[in-house]
């Protein structure tokens, strides 16, 4: 199959490449494992190839004259000289007669007589009614066992032959053994299903999962709490194989849960956390308190035991109120371009209107917001969006600044509320610098919506306000505005206050 070269060129690069097989049949694409070895112990011999492969004969010549001698002498039968030598194949034996003898007949069965027509039906008849086997049958009547088929499928028809073939489990037995398998296999199905049902009405009852609940989306930990719940109704190696879970992963994760939760006691401080600070808290802003509180875990811990605890805050996108009323009088321009930042407190301020309805009527809350770092300046609160309502809290704004040398950016949006006499008159008396947002473009203003979004997700979508009045409602808005100055911590502030931020800093508020 190969030449000369390519086995030469094979042996020497496999010596070379220190007799690793692999990379040498990578490198040619040829040949196998086997031939690359014997083409080295070949070549180890003598130091070379031959220059041809000649396979070694199976046979002798001794064994091949016996075998055409034979042939020869018994009736020039090929099955007779196989089945007395037990070699070699048909063909074979057929290609060596032929080269011995070209003019020599060949015959492939049993030299035997002519049989008579009423001898292959009796034959026939003694194979159809035959109480043991069809080689037994054969040898009485002194023929093969293929001409006795042979002459069964010539005088039968189709239709005869497969109305004798035995039938499959027709016999009581067989039945019975069916019946018994079939039972086995509806009690398997059973005991299955049973089990799936029990896996999933505990993690229903024990992890609060869905009935319907995915086994794949189960962590191990889980998946050890409900073998655990279920060795006493079931085998153990079944919940493991249903649940898919290794037997070391099993006992792993039950060593860890016999141990205890080392983090109960901070479950306990996260939860008071949550409830005190409005149901509100990220992750972040939870770990900024714990290490506050000298509590030392990691974010990633601080996630995965609020999601465990259920400590999720609820967010919601509500759609905001809007003042404009078209373009009636001239905008100035927009000075802050979306630049939110301020090196100094009263550099740039930012206002706007939102709305909150609640079952006992709406309420709408103007605050002024200082963008050096989210202190709340001032905040009005009314039934109406009206001009009191933004001049009153701008009123309370200026007062901040009336004695000192700050004169702040305002920027809002292209509401009425800012284009009043009342509100233009305010901001010229008090040397103040006007700056709106586009028409009809909201990140213009985007910090002042960021917190409008923050004090809806914490305070007012997070609750049920059915039998809150309207009066009770501002003094939850109020105090929430006041814990959002003094107490809740911003992360970029350093995980403090705006107050405290400022305190730090030796700013008097």
């Amino acid at each position: 199959m190969y030449s000369y070269e390519d086995r030469l060129r094979a042996v020497r690069l496999y010596i070379k490449l220190g007799k690793r097989t692999g990379l040498t049949i990578r490198q040619l694409g040829y040949p196998t494992k086997n031939a690359l070895k014997a083409w080295h112990r070949a070549y180890e011999q003598r130091l070379d190839l031959p220059a041809a492969f000649v396979r070694k004969p199976k046979y002798t010549s001794a064994q091949r004259q016996l075998a055409i001698d034979h042939f020869v002498a018994n009736g020039r039968c090929l099955a007779v000289t196989i089945k007395a030598l037990g070699y070699p194949s048909r063909a074979l034996l057929a290609g060596w007669v032929r080269d011995a003898y070209p003019e020599l007949p060949l015959r492939v069965g049993q030299a035997h007589e002519a049989v008579s027509s009423q001898a292959k039906q009796s034959a026939v008849m003694a194979l159809c009614l035959r109480q043991g086997s069809a080689q037994a049958v054969a040898q009485e009547l002194g023929v093969s066992r293929p001409s006795l088929y042979n002459w069964r499928n010539q005088l039968l028809s189709n239709e005869a032959l497969a109305s004798m073939k035995p039938k499959q489990n027709s016999s009581p037995g067989s039945k019975q053994d069916e019946l018994e398998r079939e039972v086995e296999r509806l009690q398997r199905d059973v005991k299955r299903l049973k089990l799936e049902q029990d896996i999933l009405r505990k993690a229903n009852e024990l992890l609060k999962k869905e009935l319907g609940v995915d086994q794949q989306l189960l962590t191990n930990r889980e998946k050890t709490q409900l073998v655990d719940a279920l060795r006493s109704t079931h085998a153990l190696a079944d919940l493991l194989a249903e649940l898919e879970l290794p037997r070391s992963s099993y006992f792993y994760h039950r060593g860890r849960l016999e141990l205890g939760d080392k983090y109960a006691a901070v479950r306990c401080v996260m939860a008071d956390i949550f409830q005190s600070n409005y149901r509100c808290y990220g992750s972040r802003r939870m770990h900024a308190t714990l290490a506050r509180q000298s509590v030392t875990i990691s974010e990633k811990v601080v996630r995965r035991l609020m999601k465990e605890e259920c400590l999720i805050p609820v967010l919601r996108k509500r759609r905001r109120y809007g003042s404009y009323m078209g373009e009636i009088s001239p905008a100035p321009d927009n000075l802050l371009n979306r630049d939110f930042t301020a090196s100094a407190p009263n550099k740039k301020w930012l206002t706007d209107i939102t709305e909150f309805q609640i079952p006992a009527g709406k309420v709408y809350l103007s605050p002024m917001i200082d963008c050096f770092d989210g202190l709340v300046i001032s905040w009005a609160m009314g039934v109406r969006p009206d001009a009191q309502l933004v001049n009153t809290m701008l009123d309370a704004a200026i007062d901040t600044v009336i004695a000192g040398d700050d004169r702040p950016v305002v920027h809002s949006d292209r509401g009425g509320h800012y284009r009043w006499p009342g509100w233009l008159t305010r901001i010229a008396d008090a040397r103040l610098v006007r700056s709106m947002s586009r028409k009809a473009c909201s990140p213009d203003n985007a910090a002042c919506e960021g917190f409008f979004g923050r004090l809806k997700n914490e305070l007012f979508y997070a609750r049920d306000w059915l039998n809150t009045t309207v009066d009770e409602f501002m003094a939850a808005l109020d105090a929430y505005i006041r814990w959002y100055n003094e107490a809740r911590i911003k992360v970029s502030l350093g995980s403090r206050s705006p107050v405290e931020y400022r305190k730090s800093l030796g700013i008097a508020v």
